[in-house]
C-alpha cells in the first residue's frame, strides 16, 4: 500500500514539470514571432522595435541582482509566481501599446519576466528537491521545456497563417493566458516547511556570493559556453545558408531535430551524465561542442549538394550531443554550490551569465561571420575549450558533495520524491 506521505510529493513534481511545460510553450510562441508579433500589435517600425526590445533587455538585465535578494527574502516559490503573473500581464496589455513609451514600459516588464523566470524556477527546484532528486527534476525541466519550445514554435506558425493582426492578436490572447496558467499551477505547488530565509551575517548578501571564487568560477565557465548555446539561433541558419548551400526551409530541419532529440534524451542522459563527476562531465560536453564546431567549418569544403544535407544532420546530432552532456551537470552544479539561505542571489549571478551571452552574441557572431567561413567556428572552439578548462579547475576547490552526488548522500526523503 503506497504511504499516503509519499503523493504530496508526486503532486509537486507533477505541478512543476507541468507548469514548466505550459510556460515553455509560451516561450515556443513568443521568440520565434517576437518582432513581428510586435511590429503588427503596435506599427511600430523594426528599427524602433529593435532598439526598445534591447534597450527592455538591457534594463532587465538589472534587475536581476534584486530578483535574487526577493527570491532569498519570499522563496523563489513566490518570485516564480508573480514573474509568471507579471509575463501575462505584459501580453495582454500588448494589444493596447498605442505609443512608444507604452511599448518599452510592455516590453521592460515582459524582460523582467522572462529573465527572472529562471533563476526563480531553479530556486523552486532547489527548495522541494536534494541531491539526486533535485537532478532529476531539472533534467525533466530541460527536457519537458525543449518539448514545449517546439509546440509553442509549431503553434507560432500557425498562427502566422491567420489574416491580418488577427493571429498576432490571439497570441497575446494565448500567451498571457499560458503564462497565467502556468501560475496558477505553481501557486498549487505547497510552500516548503522551514523554507524561510535564515538572516544575513556580516558578510552575507551579495559579498558573500562574490567572494566565493569556486562558484565565479563555475559561473564563468558557464558563460563561456554558453556561446554554444546560441550559435544554433544566431550563427547556424546563416552559415548553412550561405556557406554550405542548403535550402532556407532545411536549415530549420536542424533546429526541429535538435529540439526532438533534447526533449526525448534529456531525461535518459541526464541519467548517465549525473552518476560520474559533475565538473568533468560538463566538460567533456564543451569538448563536444568544440568537435562539431570543428567539424561544421568543414563542412563547405567536404560536401556538396545532397551530401550536404545528410551531413549537416550528422553534424547537428553531435551538436545536440554536446548540449546533452553538458546541460544537465552544469544546471546541477550552480544549484548544488548555492548555499540554501542565498540560494537566489547565487542563481541571478548565474543567470547572468547566460543573459549577458546572450546579449553580446549577436554583435560578436555577426563580426565573425562577415569575417570569414571559418573564424566563427574556430573562435568559438577556443572559447568553449577556456569553459570547459575552467571547469576543470573548479572541482580542485568545490566541495566533494557539489561535484558528485554520489560523494554525500541525502539524509531524509526530498519534499518532491514518492516514498520508496
Amino acid at each position: 500500500m503506497r504511504s499516503t506521505s509519499a503523493e504530496p510529493g508526486v503532486r509537486t513534481r507533477r505541478r512543476l514539470i507541468t507548469a514548466s511545460l505550459v510556460s515553455s510553450i509560451g516561450d515556443g510562441i513568443y521568440v520565434p514571432l517576437t518582432m513581428l508579433f510586435v511590429h503588427s500589435l503596435t506599427g511600430l517600425s523594426l528599427t524602433s522595435i529593435g532598439a526598445g526590445l534591447t534597450v527592455a533587455g538591457l534594463c532587465a538585465l538589472l534587475f536581476m541582482p534584486v530578483a535574487g535578494i526577493l527570491i532569498d527574502r519570499f522563496s523563489g516559490r513566490q518570485v516564480l509566481i508573480g514573474v509568471l503573473a507579471l509575463r501575462a500581464a505584459g501580453f495582454a496589455a500588448y494589444p493596447f501599446a498605442d505609443s512608444y513609451p507604452a511599448f518599452l514600459a510592455i516590453a521592460l516588464v515582459v524582460a523582467v519576466g522572462m529573465w527572472a523566470s529562471s533563476p526563480s524556477q531553479h530556486a523552486l527546484i532547489g527548495e522541494i528537491a536534494q541531491g539526486p532528486e533535485r537532478d532529476r527534476l531539472l533534467a525533466w525541466d530541460r527536457s519537458l521545456r525543449n518539448a514545449g519550445m517546439g509546440f509553442g514554435s509549431m503553434a507560432a506558425a500557425g498562427m502566422l497563417a491567420w489574416n491580418g493582426s488577427a493571429g498576432f492578436t490571439g497570441a497575446a490572447v494565448v500567451l498571457a493566458t499560458v503564462f497565467a496558467i502556468a501560475a496558477v499551477l505553481v501557486s498549487r505547488i505547497p510552500a516548503v516547511q522551514g523554507g524561510a530565509r535564515a538572516p544575513e551575517g556580516p558578510r552575507g548578501g551579495y559579498r558573500q556570493v562574490l567572494a566565493d571564487r569556486p562558484y565565479l568560477l563555475i559561473t564563468t565557465a558557464n558563460f563561456l559556453i554558453a556561446f554554444g548555446y546560441t550559435t544554433q539561433a544566431i550563427a547556424l541558419p546563416i552559415f548553412l545558408t550561405r556557406d554550405v548551400g542548403i535550402p532556407d526551409a532545411l536549415a530549420g530541419a536542424v533546429f526541429a531535430l535538435n529540439t526532438a532529440l533534447v526533449a526525448a534524451l534529456g531525461v535518459p542522459v541526464a541519467r548517465l551524465t549525473l552518476r560520474g563527476r559533475r565538473t568533468r562531465t560538463a566538460a567533456s560536453g564543451a569538448v563536444i561542442f568544440a568537435l562539431s564546431f570543428a567539424a561544421f567549418a568543414a563542412l563547405p569544403q567536404l560536401t556538396s549538394g545532397a551530401g550536404a544535407i545528410v551531413a549537416v544532420l550528422a553534424v547537428a546530432v553531435l551538436y545536440t550531443a554536446g548540449e546533452l552532456i553538458h546541460s544537465a551537470p552544469s544546471q546541477s552544479l550552480s544549484i548544488q554550490a548555492a548555499p540554501d539561505h542565498l540560494r537566489g542571489r547565487y542563481l541571478s549571478i548565474y543567470q547572468l551569465s547566460w543573459s549577458v551571452c546572450r546579449t553580446i552574441a549577436p554583435m560578436l557572431l555577426g563580426f565573425l561571420l562577415d569575417a570569414g567561413q571559418w573564424h566563427v567556428w574556430t573562435v568559438l572552439a577556443l572559447i568553449v575549450l577556456t569553459g570547459a578548462a575552467i571547469l576543470l579547475r573548479a572541482e580542485q576547490v568545490l566541495p566533494a558533495h557539489v561535484v558528485s552526488s554520489t560523494r554525500k548522500a541525502t539524509a531524509t526523503t526530498p519534499v518532491g520524491s514518492p516514498a520508496r
